[in-house]
């Protein structure tokens, strides 16, 4: 590591320019007592005219330091808010030596500005620069991160928040942005290359004879899943083994805490910017009022608990009184949390829950689970024409060494609260649950289905989409501009992916026709697979990939290629 780059973990970089030294230039609502989201807060970048430093800084963990990539010398990158209506160029200097990128998440502008390395532009070369321009035509929470390599997982993302045109139709007295990550001092392409020549390494809590009684496995499951080479404890590819799982950038140890008063309807944003961890979120002591998801209202529905995947984002209302709560995000293998803390003053802390049990995958998450009796789609529609629908040409697909399963009998999951959450004893959100808030802009039926496996082959730490890395050059995914179509997104792992598509957002068939929840990232939980209708209604050509960095490196993405372009013809 470069002396002259080794600062304070939030300080901003120099790097020749004109900054002021480090601790007071904390981004406000990162610190680690913040009072919330203000408009003009330092830290805070706001305007029609931004302007973005990518470099190499230091970052600290729990008193160990370690290299790490960010924004304007912050990890998690400065809050970017934003207002619906509004024009905004964002001028990005790479000060890195490598090239770097960054993609709006969630955001829905021109595929030009998507900032996808070698599908939407070059990227941004080392020691270059490039700005982005755009108009902003959505409001509610979304981050933005880098999708060059494995920079991400070095601290490369930060929040967004836009602000509607109109009045916000939740209220609310005060806000907390919240940003569960992974931090690992193992540098990620180390991290990959131990995936890759064992794929469970970073599993510490496998099945033994002393802990297989608290599995819900059979002996003849257990068998199976033996004879199959398959791990029921493999939950999460790396755990808390290699992770300290932060909030706000701050491990449990350094306890961010959001303050408030009591009786305050708070608004927590809650973005799920992490590598390769997808987390149970709940505080203890209080309902959750989930609001909004991916920046969409919905209707509000209270639950004690959800998990958040990858690139995931959800609006959440709490109501505290004048007492300290635990914000719990338990790693969904358990082996590990994040922790904050909400208090009326600084200084106050409650009780940390320990770690649940670890969850045991079962032979319904190696789609092996008989499902003739559920008879109708989520949607209360016929399968048979719904069966009619398929497209052929997608349902048959490459199977080589890359695929060590075909799930034989997939199940609409769209109902499950997520692994190992069924028997939790309190209410826990699923797919189903959300209804959007206002009637759905395109009813069509869509004219065609189209089914995409997601594939690979644990043991290797291979992963892909119907049988082909992105690296192989595979067709692109074609639809015709403003098509209304159906995917069916198959999960033949027995991992939960979260799929993302960029440039898109499209419906969950979850039974509520007409105001069908409105997502552009979706877990899609092992052996199970989840219907969306999508109207292919951005031209261009998009990513569309599983948001856990090391399947997304390993090759488990595609392209999405919409026509015609703007003056072509049809």
């Amino acid at each position: 590591m470069k002396q002259d780059l080794i600062i304070d973990r939030r300080a901003f970089i120099g790097g020749g320019a004109a900054f002021a030294a480090a601790a007071g230039l904390q981004p406000a609502w990162a610190k680690t007592v913040s009072h919330g989201l203000a408009a003009k807060s330092q830290g805070t970048l706001t305007g029609e005219d931004i302007r973005m430093t990518v470099s190499d800084l230091s970052f600290q963990v729990d008193g160990k330091t370690a290299h790490a990539v960010g924004i304007n010398g912050t990890i998690p990158a400065p809050l970017l808010r934003l207002k619906e209506g509004q024009n905004v160029r964002i001028s990005v200097d790479n000060r890195l030596d490598e090239d770097t990128s960054i993609h709006w998440h969630g955001l829905i502008v021109p595929f030009q500005m998507d900032g996808v390395p070698g599908i939407s532009f070059p990227g941004i070369r080392a020691r270059s620069s490039f700005t982005y321009e755009f108009p902003v035509r959505q409001s509610g929470t979304y981050w933005y991160h880098s999708h060059s390599g494995l920079q991400e997982q070095l601290g490369h993302y930060g929040p967004i928040v836009i602000d509607p045109a109109g009045p916000d139709p939740i209220a609310y007295d005060r806000e907390h942005v919240i940003v569960l990550s992974d931090w690992t001092f193992m540098h990620p392409h180390r991290l990959f290359t131990r995936l890759k020549q064992e794929g469970g390494f970073f599993n510490r809590n496998k099945r033994t004879l002393a802990n297989k009684d608290q599995d819900k496995l059979s002996d003849a499951d257990a068998r199976m899943f033996a004879q199959m080479r398959m791990d029921p404890t493999d939950i999460s590819d790396v755990t808390a083994a290699a992770y300290t799982y932060l909030i706000n950038g701050h491990s449990p140890g350094e306890n961010w805490t959001g303050l408030f008063r009591a009786g305050e309807r708070v608004r927590l944003r809650i973005i799920n910017a992490a590598a390769q961890t997808i987390f149970n979120v709940r505080i203890p002591g209080l309902k959750l009022l989930v609001v909004a998801t991916d920046g969409i209202a919905v209707r509000p529905v209270e639950v004690d608990e959800l998990q958040i995947g990858n690139a995931e984002t959800y609006d959440l209302i709490v109501v505290p009184e004048n007492q300290a709560y635990t914000l719990v995000a338990e790693g969904i293998d358990r082996s590990g949390m994040g922790v904050a803390t909400l208090a009326p003053r600084a200084g106050m802390r409650a009780e940390v829950p320990t770690l649940r049990k670890r969850p045991t995958l079962t032979m319904m998450d190696m789609g092996m689970m008989d499902h003739s009796a559920h008879g109708a789609a989520a949607d209360g529609s016929d399968m048979s024409m719904d069966h009619d629908m398929r497209d052929k040409s997608k349902v048959d697909f490459k199977v080589g060494p890359g695929v060590d399963m075909i799930a034989p009998m997939p199940m609409d999951r769209v109902g499950d609260p997520g692994i190992g959450l069924d028997d939790v004893g309190h209410k826990v959100l699923t797919y189903k649950d959300l209804v959007a808030l206002t009637p759905n802009s395109d009813t069509r039926i869509p004219t065609r289905r189209i089914d995409i496996h997601l594939t690979g082959n644990m043991e290797r730490f291979m992963w892909s989409m119907d049988g082909e890395k992105l690296s192989e050059n595979p067709e692109p995914y074609r639809f015709a501009r403003n098509e209304r179509v159906r995917l069916r997104m198959i999960n033949d792992t027995m991992m939960t992916h979260p799929m993302h598509l960029h440039g898109h957002f499209f419906e969950i068939v979850n039974g509520n026709p007409g105001q069908q929840p409105l997502k552009h990232t979706i877990r899609v939980l092992p052996g199970g697979y989840v219907d969306v209708d999508l109207t292919a209604d951005a031209p261009g050509d998009w990513a569309f990939h599983c948001h856990l960095l090391y399947h997304m490196h390993a090759g488990m993405m595609r392209v999405v290629s919409v026509r015609p372009l703007e003056g072509e013809q049809a």
